[in-house]
């Protein structure tokens, strides 16, 4: 049986505007597409001692977390993440995603209501949907537009949700100023560090704790299969935050949790990059070099979001002219891939090249000179 007919037609409309996606096998191109900043993911050092340590273990975890799935592993790993963290208690997720729809669906009740940042990953978006809070957007990382909407009578709880890095543009949300805001109208402040955990920090706690702000902020959110280059993820607050998602969030209780290998590969990569903080050094060594080449060869070609993490733009309005700078890019070995409408608006379309420890500098000196060509 095949597909209803609306359905075949969303299908050919999103061809016929060249927004069709599908699934690309990539193979000997150099990486500037992927979110392994600290190139953890590809550690063959980490995976021998990951695969060692989980040597012994079960292949899956044989239930939620709430029935047969529980073991000592993830106590002991939630507690480490805890003290990495500096916070009371963390709770692990399947994924940032899990842990997103956990959140927001849970916590938020009929009456309250969300702030969020109008550039908020789907996840978020998703997550105040399946919730029973009101919501509004805010303008992107506009403090002003946000109190604005703050400071209007609200009978219930107000939150403000951020991304502390944004994953289109790479920018940086101002969060000492959103926990100013948040604690002068006593609201709850909500970050998703998916883009920063691992790359800031002593510890890879973020922005929340580069800054030093984890006592200020309700609740942050972790993702490890970005720059941890693993997988799963962590809520972390108080004792009465994690308390109740164990009670509450649907996407905790009633999934099958994580196997032993994830919380091993957690543990492990968390503890390899707070001894090894020379390989967040060597990423923004490579951002510099390539902001540097960017001013001297493409600013008057192109234009892009203003960024100083991996997360680099080029601004390529339209899907065919982001496809069509894309495949140029692949065919002399970069693997760069665009970002096209409907994940961002349209005339926002762009290219997001990743930039990585491992890249080297005459890697991203020949990107550059590439795009100098097109």
């Amino acid at each position: 049986m095949t597909l209803p007919k609306r359905h075949l037609d969303q299908l050919k409309r999103r061809k016929e505007n060249n927004s069709l996606r599908s699934l690309k096998l990539v193979d000997s191109l150099i990486d500037f597409s992927s979110n392994d900043y600290l190139g953890l993911a590809r550690n063959a050092e980490l995976a021998n001692e990951i695969h060692l340590k989980s040597n012994n273990q079960r292949n899956g975890s044989g239930g939620s977390r709430l029935l047969t799935g529980n073991n000592e592993l993830f106590e002991e790993t939630e507690k480490f993440l805890s003290k990495q963290f500096r916070a009371e208690s963390t709770l692990l997720f399947n994924s940032g995603y899990d842990a997103n729809l956990a959140v927001l669906s849970s916590i938020p009740q009929r009456g309250d209501i969300i702030l969020y940042d109008e550039l908020s990953h789907a996840s978020i978006k998703d997550g105040i949907r399946l919730g029973l809070a009101s919501k509004t957007s805010f303008k992107h990382n506009d403090l002003i537009d946000l109190e604005k909407k703050l400071s209007k009578d609200q009978t219930g709880d107000k939150y403000i949700v951020i991304e502390s890095i944004y994953s289109m543009d790479g920018d940086e949300a101002n969060l000492n100023e959103l926990v100013k805001l948040s604690l002068k109208y006593n609201a709850y402040l909500i970050v998703d560090e998916a883009h920063a955990a691992g790359l800031y920090g002593k510890n890879g706690g973020g922005l929340s704790e580069l800054y030093g702000l984890q006592n200020d902020i309700f609740c942050r959110i972790y993702t490890f299969g970005k720059a941890p280059g693993v997988h799963g993820a962590a809520v972390a607050g108080t004792v009465e935050l994690i308390k109740y998602l164990i009670n509450f969030a649907r996407p905790f209780i009633y999934t099958t949790a994580l196997p032993a290998h994830s919380c091993l590969s957690i543990q492990t990569t968390m503890r390899y990059i707070a001894d090894n903080n020379r390989i967040q050094n060597a990423v923004f060594e490579n951002v510099n070099h390539y902001l540097r080449k960017f001013q001297k060869k493409l600013k008057g070609q192109f234009s892009r979001t203003i960024s100083n993490h991996p997360i680099q733009t080029i601004i390529t309005p339209g899907n065919d002219y982001a496809r069509s700078l894309s495949e140029h890019l692949l065919a002399k070995g970069f693997d760069v891939r665009p970002i096209l409408a409907p994940t961002v608006k349209e005339g926002e379309e762009r290219l997001r090249i990743c930039l990585h420890s491992y890249n080297s500098t005459d890697e991203i000196s020949s990107l550059v000179d590439t795009l100098a060509t097109y």
